[in-house]
């Protein structure tokens, strides 16, 4: 028996947080107190009671560690929460990596947008011309753009059945490849026709990836460390690949086993996310690289960059009904007042994000260790974003 491979599915936890971060379907005390159009000049001064607050209780939802930074042009801040390593009792320091998620995908998205830009890809072409072995699924002209924001209508793919923590490290040492991947995928099936909905999904930039390799003719995650994390001096930034440790310095993240005690889950082959989510970074990277990525000409000319804010027109929708808030490899984020752009991610036992305002007077990275996935951690994301957003007085 197989079910929707977990790792590229919306999966409870990792839905329900890029949801309250949209402020989609949101408690009325989260969703966006103004329109989306309010300008940034409505920030709040940084409280760094309320920034504490937000993270420090660990009980509700049940996690081992938290860290959350908050920079930009209006002010900064940086503080932890419970430990790196439940073992050893040691704290979590700045320079601790840990797994970022689905904030791969904004790598990913910079680097085809800046192939883009120099003529190498057609983002209006569909990518069966650079991948001929989705050609070969039969499926409808996708354009490239329609990968990057999550308008492609591609089927949910099957992998294997991880519906229990004991299950999901069951597998932690399985090896994928981009074709292993691919071929988890129905042929000549499509959940809607490409362009007219939008659904967030993982393969669409698993393929986004293979097509950086076919055009660069370099592993994907190569491409990204010439053009992006080593310009930037992204030391702590890394794509494992087949590796299942993290090295040097890092947080460890636990799972909840069914009888409720918490095993280590630090180690997992990342390679069933690969191009959609097998990132290890820090706060302090993903700060820096969002500086860069919101500043035209440091990584993207103007006009590509522009591309990450638009999303689709008003007559695309996501699945669900509500208006369709992704544009190129970013999430339109509108909370308390404050229009942010960014991105979410998880693994196991992580739950991280990067977003920042489009002018960069606030920037928030952060990223903590919950033990169970599922709707819970929505609690831990509703204390950040009301404390990274709304005025004290309203808190």
């Amino acid at each position: 028996m197989t079910s929707t491979f977990p790792s590229r599915r919306a999966l409870v936890g990792a839905a329900l947080t890029a949801a309250l971060f949209a402020g989609a379907a949101a408690p009325a005390s989260f969703a966006a107190t103004a329109p989306p159009t309010t300008r940034t000049s409505s920030l709040p001064p940084l409280d760094p009671a309320a920034l504490r607050a937000a993270i420090s209780d660990l009980d509700h939802p049940q996690a081992t560690g938290a860290q959350l930074r908050v920079g930009g042009s209006a002010g900064h801040w940086y503080g932890t929460a419970g430990v790196a390593d439940r073992r050893t009792g040691a704290p979590i320091r700045q320079d601790d990596a840990f797994r970022a998620g689905s904030i791969t995908k904004v790598f990913v998205a910079t680097v085809v947008l800046q192939l883009s830009a120099e003529g190498r890809v057609d983002l209006d072409g569909p990518v069966q011309d650079y991948l001929p072995e989705l050609r070969a699924k039969g499926y409808a002209p996708i354009k490239v753009s329609q990968l990057l924001d999550h308008t492609s209508g591609l089927p949910s793919e099957n992998g294997p059945e991880k519906n229990t923590p004991e299950q999901i490290l069951q597998h932690r040492y399985d090896r994928w490849t981009p074709r292993t991947i691919l071929a988890t995928l129905p042929d000549r099936t499509m959940k809607f026709t490409p362009g007219t909905k939008q659904e967030y999904r993982g393969i669409n930039y698993v393929l986004a990836s293979m097509l950086i390799e076919k055009v660069t003719g370099k592993p994907y995650g190569k491409a990204i460390g010439e053009r992006v994390l080593r310009p930037l001096g992204l030391r702590h930034t890394s794509f494992p690949g087949d590796d299942p440790r993290i090295h040097g310095p890092h947080v460890h993240g636990y799972q909840a086993m069914s009888d409720g005690t918490l095993k280590d889950a630090t180690e997992y082959n990342q390679s069933e996310a690969w191009g959609e989510g097998e990132l290890i970074s820090t706060t302090g990277d993903l700060e820096r690289f969002v500086t860069a990525l919101f500043t035209p000409g440091r990584l993207l000319p103007k006009a590509a960059l522009e591309k990450m804010f638009t999303t689709p027109g008003d007559d695309v929708r996501m699945t669900n009904g509500s208006p369709a808030s992704y544009g190129m490899g970013l999430q339109k984020v509108t909370v308390n007042g404050v229009t942010m752009w960014g991105k979410t991610g998880e693994r196991y036992g992580y739950n991280s994000a990067v977003t920042a305002t489009k002018d960069l007077r606030r920037t928030v990275a952060y990223s903590w260790n919950p033990t169970h996935r599922d709707d819970s951690q929505g609690r831990m994301v509703l204390r950040i974003a009301n404390a990274v957003t709304k005025p004290a007085a309203h808190r």
